[in-house]
């Protein structure tokens, strides 16, 4: 007979917190690892795989992210129209010109689960363009704290 319990995380004990990054002059991969590790809620005692134990995180400069090598010109991003001949292709320096969010948005959602757990986690990452952004209120931490940057 075994005297260790498995704790049981429950709803009601999880704690969500906000965390605010400055993206500018990170490099995307590295930072979307970061993003998609407190999404999750793994730095956190109690995460529970089948549970949303995570955070909620604002990124701010999105259009000003880095990159390694020859990655905005070599990385490309394809989505089909549905007709035929319709597969359009956009390099990571259109993308970013066009709609900054989005290489930081594709590249976390890459790293969360595939299924509703995943689509619930993405809602809370919040990217905006520029400094400015809506949730002062929230008081949100530097991410810096967290990793030790």
């Amino acid at each position: 007979m075994s005297l260790h319990k498995t704790y049981a995380t429950k709803p009601g004990d999880i704690k969500r917190e906000w965390w605010i990054v400055d993206a500018e002059g990170q490099t995307l991969g590295r930072l979307a690892t970061q993003i998609a590790h407190i999404l999750r809620g793994k730095h956190k005692p109690y995460f529970t795989p089948s549970m949303d134990t995570g955070d909620y995180v604002i990124v701010i400069n999105c259009g000003k992210i880095g990159t390694t090598g020859n990655r905005l010109d070599d990385k490309h991003y394809y989505h089909h129209s549905g007709y035929v001949g319709g597969l359009k292709t956009v390099t990571l320096r259109d993308q970013l010109q066009r709609f900054p969010d989005r290489p930081l948005r594709e590249a976390v959602k890459g790293m969360l689960p595939k299924n509703a757990l995943g689509h619930q986690m993405i809602k809370k990452l919040r990217l905006y363009k520029g400094t400015e952004h809506p949730h002062a209120g929230q008081n949100p931490r530097p991410l810096r704290e967290l990793f030790g940057e």
